[in-house]
């Protein structure tokens, strides 16, 4: 199998020695690479398979994403158009199958830069909301792309809360069709992808009513565009919502529905029915509508929201130790930027955070498949524990992803601020997705609810005929709680079961806090909706610090399977001690409110934070090195595996249009207004 120091070859087109600041940093590896690129691509063999699938795009010039920076938003969507057919046509060649581990690394490989992502989303509301007779319809017509779908929730006036949702689905019982119709402005659907000018049928989600009576909402699939000739269907009225912040590759649309009729048979119904004659039948909790939307939010941490984090540390690590800048000792040549701590603050932490996050979405994944099959066959004990882990997970890395990726943008000086570097673009993408699928604070408060549900459920007396076992995430809800930390010297914060235990105090504490606020408001007289959005502020802590103790539960025991690899178990350790600690001390008032900590202990787990900042410096490329990103994925001319920054930057630059084009403004304003000056000399 390649490493990756061999991958240099095919990384790029240039025949450049490696710069030797960063050829250095690889000299002396403390752990094996190649075994840490296994383990976080979960084998071996998976490894070699997405080394093989980015050979073949990286190979083919017509995936090529160089020209990116330069193109207009037009040009971006139809570059991603062309990518998504080209892909397609390599997928039916080699026999990939279209939701299978080929596609996912060609979607990596190419940083998601194709069309008809929001398909995907299509396919998986219809796998876990249709019934098995509609997905045998809908599903070899979306494989084959004989139609193109995209997922239209959203609405103008409303997004994350779905009950909200203004489109309505009037069952008419004379001709069993459902009338779909927006009522007002604010209920036409908005920002749903490949809407704007490629989808052809859409999984509308609106507000069920039938025999006189709403029935919440439910999902429609709904033709909008001609498969003759792709003009708008009648009835519908369908745009383009014009420019973003980024996302320009991705035609987001509107689409106004004017009592557009479709068949009885197109609403899913795995867990709901209309029958012929109105009767409404429901087959399931109504929370089971919004199955589709927690597959999307788990599959989302792997795919979308943290590689963009991974991403931003190769570039900034790369370029911190191949920029240099002042030095450390006035007799010194100038200093690696890496080597001041400084720098080591702003981005060792983001580093952390990515394998955290890698690590929690791996255990959140594997409790899915273990709950998905028994929801969809009508099991919903696993529900509503998977329902909140999606979305305080989803809320958490996306908030945090958000400003790790902006944090390395900015330790990249003047040069992060060029589209060139890259890292623009990924914190642009990756801000989006602290509002997409949910938006953060809204998920918070769901995990909430969830947390005091159970923490309540935990305060029944043992053995009563109303307790019952809580759900494997909040077990630690009735365990017994240290009231103070036992760590007498900076070396007991590296103690995972220390600093576990102490992730766990707070979050009961801010749990049982915000529960007895809740309470005091509703006994003084409140009523229990003003008490609760009186509390709002109360439960957002307390579901960031269980979400935050989740992340190092799953962190530590990953560590705990590495055993028998010593070496990469404690380089992985440092990362994991130095993401407890820096939560820790980044909300030092919450370990410090009740006397969990003193003061001294403070002072105690910052000295430990710093030591590691220094150990984790040495390894600190290797880590980055280990996501195993190709520089056609980077697309950064400062994230290069080979180092050559300043060469690069200087040669994308001479491919700006502006430098190959004339100057549109000379002639009618420069030229008049330098001339003018001139004629008074």
């Amino acid at each position: 199998m390649d490493s990756p120091v061999h991958r240099v070859s095919f990384r790029d087109t240039w025949s450049r020695q490696v710069n030797p600041d960063i050829e250095s940093e690889r000299c002396a590896q403390s752990f094996n690479v190649e075994r840490l690129t296994n383990i976080l691509d979960g084998g071996a063999h998976n490894t070699a398979l997405r080394r093989h699938v980015e050979s073949i795009i990286h190979s083919d010039p017509a995936l090529n994403l160089k020209d990116n920076y330069f193109l207009t938003q037009n040009e971006r969507y139809e570059a991603a158009v062309q990518k998504k057919v080209h892909i397609q046509m390599i997928a039916q060649r080699l026999g990939w199958s279209e939701r299978g581990p080929e596609m996912e690394y060609a979607y990596r490989a190419l940083s998601g830069d194709m069309a008809f992502n929001i398909h995907d989303v299509f396919l998986t509301a219809l796998k876990s909301l249709g019934s098995e007779e509609q997905i045998a319809k809908w599903y070899p017509l979306c494989r084959e792309f004989q139609i193109i779908t995209t997922y239209a929730q959203t609405e103008l006036g409303h997004g994350t809360y779905l009950q909200g949702l203004e489109t309505e689905a009037t069952y008419d019982a004379a001709t069993q069709e459902f009338v779909v119709h927006s009522p007002t402005l604010t209920a036409t659907k908005w920002w749903p992808g490949d809407l704007g000018r490629s989808a052809t049928h859409a999984l509308v989600l609106a507000q069920l009513i039938c025999s006189g009576a709403r029935r919440g909402m439910h999902a429609f699939i709904v033709p909008i565009r001609s498969l003759q000739d792709h003009n708008p269907l009648p009835g519908i009225t369908i745009g383009d919502i014009g420019p973003k912040m980024d996302f320009e590759n991705t035609d987001n649309g509107f689409l106004k529905l004017d009592h557009v009729r479709v068949p009885r048979e197109n609403m899913l119904s795995r867990f709901a029915q209309v029958l012929p004659n109105g009767n409404y039948i429901k087959l399931a909790m109504p929370q089971s509508n919004y199955l589709s939307m927690v597959v999307v939010r788990v599959e989302l941490l792997s795919s979308e929201i943290i590689p963009q984090l991974q991403k931003a540390c190769v570039i900034a690590m790369r370029y911190s130790v191949v920029r240099r800048q002042s030095r450390l000792q006035p007799s010194d040549p100038e200093a690696r930027i890496l080597d001041y701590q400084t720098q080591q603050q702003k981005l060792f932490p983001p580093l952390a955070m990515a394998y955290a996050f890698h690590f929690l979405a791996v255990s959140i994944n594997e409790f899915f498949q273990r709950s998905y099959s028994a929801i969809k066959d009508r099991d919903f004990d696993l529900l509503p524990e998977l329902h909140a882990l999606s979305a305080g997970a989803k809320a958490l890395v996306s908030d945090f992803c958000t400003q790790g990726a902006e944090q390395c943008r900015r330790a990249c000086g003047g040069h992060g601020y060029s589209k060139l570097s890259g890292l623009p673009s990924l914190v642009t993408k990756v801000t989006a997705s602290c509002t997409y699928e949910g938006e953060n604070t809204v998920l918070y408060l769901q995990m909430a609810r969830f947390l005091v549900k159970n923490y309540l459920q935990a305060q029944v007396t043992p053995g009563s005929t109303s307790q019952k076992s809580l759900p494997q995430s909040v077990t630690y809800l009735t365990m017994p709680s240290l009231a103070r930390c036992p760590a007498q010297q900076a070396a007991d914060f590296l103690c995972p079961e220390l600093y576990t235990t102490a992730w766990a105090h707070v979050a009961v504490r801010l749990i049982k806090d915000s529960v007895h606020h809740l309470q005091t408001l509703t006994q003084s007289g409140a009523d229990r909706h003003e008490a609760w959005n009186q509390t709002t502020v109360l439960y957002l802590q307390a579901a960031k610090a269980h979400c935050y103790y989740l992340t190092v539960k799953s962190f530590t025991e990953a560590l705990e399977k590495l055993e028998s690899e010593p070496e990469i178990q404690q380089v992985l350790k440092r990362l994991c001690d130095l993401y407890a600690l820096h939560g820790m001390l980044t909300n030092a008032g919450d370990f410090l409110h009740d006397g969990f900590l003193t003061g001294a202990q403070a002072d105690m787990a910052r000295t430990a934070y710093l030591d590691l900042l220094r150990l984790i410096r040495k390894d600190a490329i290797l880590l980055t090195d280990a996501f195993d990103f190709t520089d056609q994925c980077l697309n950064s001319a400062l994230g290069c595996y080979d180092g050559n920054v300043y060469e690069r930057l200087f040669e994308w630059a001479q491919k700006s249009p502006t430098n190959t084009q004339g100057n549109p403004a000379y002639e009618k304003y420069i030229r008049p207004l330098l001339q003018g000056w001139r004629s008074k000399l």
